[in-house]
């Protein structure tokens, strides 16, 4: 282990509540697989629960039986009659995802989630509760626990509201008792430890964030105005009855046609896309392209027909997790395979794709940090090169109005989570933080700046 995630896995040794908010990539889950081997070898855990997208499910097992091999565990899936069984194996991690849970913890009458405190609970992509108000979010605050970890670079992804749930969770009460801004400020300085890459990873290549601004084609450009002045008559008529879903469908609408014009064909982004991935192909790159929409017309269906001469794989939510392992593998050993389009939702979290350093994002979506989220699976631990992130954005469309959103909200990221993080030097002794790992604090200090990782 590089010396910040030793000393991520030290706090969460050391702390019963903490939001591991390091940048993607940098190896949260294995600081918490670490931390649990030092709990369980140590008696002061016999249990452990860990609740993940179903996408990770797998990805975590795999993680546990290469850096945890001694702890044995489950993934709770399957039929209810499978899962009841599997709630009783006898393993020491268990592993669910997080609709599995909901239903396991709110549908039943005797929930074999519920009937016992667990050593402690991991939320693994914890931004999943942002909205205190959904089953999910009601679920994981639920849950007895004596620790409660939650791991996510983005806790922050929309307002000061997503933060707030996860504080919740963490306190295990499940009720907000916080009176505004500076309360929750003075709470994170108390349990959320955040490194960024270029804090910790001075070596990891840059990442170079580039947003091409782009014409719409002639026809495109005409069947989009005609959509936006129809749609805009539209909404108006609708008067009183407007409601913010016929808002939304007009916004999917449009950029659906940023993307492509079904009728005639035409796509800007197309173009563009094809003729930068033929330059760094023949460079010897490989690229990641993202879009929100899967079908054939405007998302990852149009990528993967449009640039076929490049062999590209698709991935998206559609797929099942032993396809979508399998496509992972497939790009990752077959050099062949230049392009992977994805879905942002399935394909921005959990992935290691390091094998490609362009991405692309073909269509912007709501919130900057599933963006970023994204760009992580290039840029990170073991890339080689740097990572080019392309973002399109068509002029005097409504991916501008998108983009000056997302600027608003990329500031209130860097204010709330990016500048603050708790104080290790002041909660843990030097020798603490490197006693569990068989270090003198002078021979830590001599190989690295750790306790300068520590005050990050």
């Amino acid at each position: 282990m590089l010396p910040y995630q030793k000393v991520g896995l030290a706090a969460l040794v050391q702390r019963d509540e903490l939001l591991l908010a390091d940048d993607m990539g940098l190896g949260k889950t294995i600081q918490a697989i670490g931390a649990l081997r030092v709990l369980f070898a140590q008696g002061e855990i016999r249990s452990a629960l860990i609740a993940c997208p179903a996408s990770l499910t797998r990805q975590w097992a795999r993680e546990l039986r290469l850096w945890a091999p001694e702890l044995r565990a489950t993934v709770v899936a399957g039929p209810a009659q499978d899962r009841a069984a599997l709630w009783q194996a006898p393993a020491q991690v268990k592993l669910v995802s997080y609709e599995t849970l909901r239903g396991d913890t709110l549908e039943l009458r005797d929930s074999p989630v519920l009937r016992r405190p667990w050593g402690v609970v991991i939320l693994d992509e914890a931004s999943r509760i942002k909205n205190r108000e959904t089953g999910v979010a009601r679920a994981c605050k639920k849950v007895p626990a004596a620790r409660r970890w939650a791991l996510t670079g983005t806790p922050l992804e929309n307002c000061l509201e997503d933060v707030l749930s996860i504080l919740e969770f963490l306190d295990g009460d499940g009720r907000c008792c916080y009176g505004g801004r500076p309360a929750v400020l003075e709470r994170l300085r108390e349990v959320q430890l955040r490194r960024r890459k270029a804090e910790v990873l001075p070596e990891l290549p840059p990442r170079r964030v580039i947003e091409l601004d782009l014409e719409l084609n002639p026809r495109q450009r005409a069947a989009y105005d005609k959509a936006e002045q129809t749609g805009v008559v539209h909404l108006r008529a609708k008067g009183d009855a407007l409601r913010v879903t016929h808002v939304l469908e007009l916004i999917t609408r449009l950029k659906q046609l940023c993307n492509r014009d079904p009728v005639s064909g035409e796509s800007a982004k197309m173009d563009d896309l094809g003729a930068r991935i033929d330059t760094l192909v023949e460079q010897g790159h490989r690229a990641l392209v993202f879009s929100q929409f899967t079908d054939q017309l405007f998302g990852t269906g149009v990528v993967r027909h449009a640039l076929r001469r490049f062999q590209p794989l698709e991935y998206t939510g559609a797929l099942s997790p032993g396809q979508r392992c399998a496509i992972v593998d497939l790009f990752t050993r077959d050099v062949q395979h230049k392009v992977l389009a994805l879905s942002l939702r399935a394909g921005g979290v959990g992935l290691n794709l390091q094998s490609a350093s362009y991405v692309f994002h073909l269509d912007r979506w709501w919130n900057p940090a599933i963006e970023e989220q994204a760009d992580s699976r290039a840029h990170r631990m073991g890339q080689e090169f740097p990572v080019h992130v392309f973002r399109y954005i068509c002029v005097d469309t409504i991916e501008e109005r998108i983009d000056d959103i997302l600027r608003t909200k990329r500031q209130l990221f860097q204010e709330v989570v990016d500048d603050v993080s708790l104080d290790l030097a002041q909660t843990l002794t030097e020798e603490e933080l490197f006693g569990l790992f068989g270090l003198a604090p002078g021979r830590a200090r001599s190989r690295s700046d750790t306790s300068q990782d520590a005050r990050r």
